[in-house]
């Protein structure tokens, strides 16, 4: 709909997320405010043209188009016209259906590297509902073997459909170290975020960030940082987390993340800081993701695992006025290399540990291989001789609790 050559403007840039369901008008207001008038493009892999209408029509803001493109295969994405479209885009929209699609289709192709081109060079506005919210952070669920519930992933960290990467895909700089997740409140996924993040804590040595939406409810992220929050409270009860690592934990690690065993992400009742922030018509409610600290309105909670079973309790908010986004504390207090290794990986700590620790390998699916090892006047080695190529998980621990989870990858 709309002139369908090309126009120049500069776009405001920004980033969308909507957390499934039917659009907020407010918060689609503010992405169509922010392509400054020029075209907007919504991709999707199934589905039709709904959102032409909607965008070009319905909502009071001036744009020059708005085009939909469906992919119903991966060939589309090497497609010469597709890719242009996407490089005269000064907003893009990513619409619901299954993640997997948009990652099996798009990553490392045409697609995705036309779309970071013009989030980097032309700051284009970007958004996403549901499965095009959930793709757009540094790690992403991509629901290659389906969906997973709370119960289930609670219950079993490494359930084959708990399936989380951090491929380069997507490239938002607000979005770095963040995952997002979608449909908060139906069903109450929770649980399972707070495994995503304690997979990529294990699997990958950080302490991720994480955004998530209720149905209905938006957050609109400015170019400075800022995010607004938008629905429909107080007629309805419309939020958005914001989730980390609680930053104040001398050891940020889980005490359970294995295959076959429910979580244990305890520390004290302090494992994880969330801010919850009620989305209303004027987007009053607002978050800094410069220092995932500051904001207006919300409240401040601790979520924590026993046993496969989440509790919530009130918090403050995190007293870490050093960390920014992009600057996540280590939870590691092990140096584990060479990484990948051959047959010997040493381990050694910048902290002055007793030597009683424990060690333990496990592959993906659980199994536990038990290896011999030295200790020696800096640390430790361990004898790998026996393990076959693949991807293992390092446990170390105490005679009291589990220290450090490592990935590490076995070479021939």
């Amino acid at each position: 709909m709309g002139n369908p050559l090309d126009t120049l403007t500069i776009p405001k840039g920004g980033i969308c997320l909507m957390g499934g369901a039917t659009e907020d008008d407010r918060a689609m207001k503010w992405f169509l405010e922010r392509a400054n008038g020029g075209d907007v493009l919504v991709l999707r892999a199934s589905g039709a043209d709904g959102y032409n209408n909607y965008f070009f029509n319905e909502l009071g803001i001036p744009i020059h188009s708005v085009e939909t493109i469906v992919f119903h295969d991966s060939t589309a994405s090497y497609e010469p016209y597709i890719i242009q479209r996407i490089l005269q885009a000064e907003a893009i929209w990513i619409a619901g259906g299954n993640q997997w699609n948009y990652v099996h289709y798009w990553r490392n192709t045409p697609i995705d590297s036309a779309i970071n081109q013009v989030i980097l060079q032309k700051n284009i506005v970007i958004g996403g509902t549901s499965a095009g919210m959930a793709i757009l952070g540094k790690f992403y669920f991509t629901a290659q073997n389906g969906t997973v519930s709370s119960s289930t992933a609670l219950s079993d960290p490494y359930h084959p459909s708990i399936t989380i990467d951090s491929t380069t895909f997507i490239t938002n700089s607000y979005l770095h170290n963040v995952i997002t997740d979608t449909h908060f409140d139906n069903p109450d996924r929770k649980g399972r975020l707070i495994t995503f993040l304690a997979r990529i804590l294990a699997d990958y040595g950080i302490s991720a960030k994480a955004i998530a939406c209720d149905e209905y409810t938006a957050v609109c992220i400015d170019t400075q940082g800022v995010a607004k929050v938008f629905g429909s409270y107080p007629a309805y009860d419309d939020n958005a987390y914001f989730v980390q690592v609680n930053c104040e934990l001398p050891i940020q690690t889980p005490e359970s993340c294995f295959a076959n065993t429910p979580l244990t992400w305890y520390r004290n009742a302090h494992a994880l800081k969330v801010c919850q922030l009620k989305g209303d018509t004027l987007g009053s409610q607002t978050f800094d993701l410069k220092d995932w600290k500051t904001h207006h309105g919300g409240n401040w909670f601790h979520w924590f695992v026993q046993n496969g079973i989440l509790t919530e309790t009130l918090a403050n908010a995190p007293n870490c006025s050093t960390i920014t986004a992009n600057q996540s504390p280590s939870p590691l207090i092990f140096h584990i290399f060479p990484n990948p290794v051959h047959n010997q990986l040493n381990v050694t700590s910048p902290t002055s540990l007793a030597k009683n620790l424990h060690f333990k390998i496990t592959d993906p699916l659980g199994r536990a291989f038990s290896l011999p090892y030295l200790v020696y006047s800096n640390g430790w080695k361990i004898d790998l001789n026996s393990l076959g190529m693949g991807v293992y998980f390092l446990q170390i621990f105490d005679e009291t609790q589990i220290l450090q989870v490592s990935k590490i990858i076995k070479k021939e």
